[in-house]
């Protein structure tokens, strides 16, 4: 694979790492614990002073949150696993069959495993 277009990939995937980082940030904390894991946060409430609604609404924007949180997470992964291959010199392989990942699909997600034949 051409190394300017590497180069290029890796900057997206750099700027999309930074942007699924800040998304996160703004509603979820990382798990000291679990590497790559994030766990949403969930506001404090005080019992006594507040009211049933408004418990209730934060449990509902709560569990809103969880599934973003998960797909944040697993896309965040993915670019940087994408972005640990690059280093390694083993960007754009399929996970399964081990051939080259069409450039187009890169192009369209570069954090891509497999190559469209495996993919579907």
């Amino acid at each position: 694979m051409d190394q300017k277009l590497i180069k290029q990939l890796e900057k997206q995937l750099e700027k999309t790492k930074k942007q699924l980082t800040k998304d996160l940030k703004s509603f979820a904390k990382k798990d000291p614990k679990i590497k790559g894991d994030w766990d949403t946060k969930f506001a404090r409430v005080d019992i006594h002073r507040s009211d049933k609604n408004e418990r209730a609404d934060e449990v509902e924007r709560y569990e809103n949150l969880l599934p973003v949180e998960h797909t944040l997470e697993l896309r965040l992964q993915d670019v940087e696993k994408a972005l640990e291959k690059i280093k390694k010199g083993d960007y754009g392989k399929c996970g399964k069959c081990g051939k080259d990942i069409e450039i187009k699909r890169l192009e369209a997600l570069p954090e891509a495993k497999l190559c469209m034949k495996c993919a579907s």
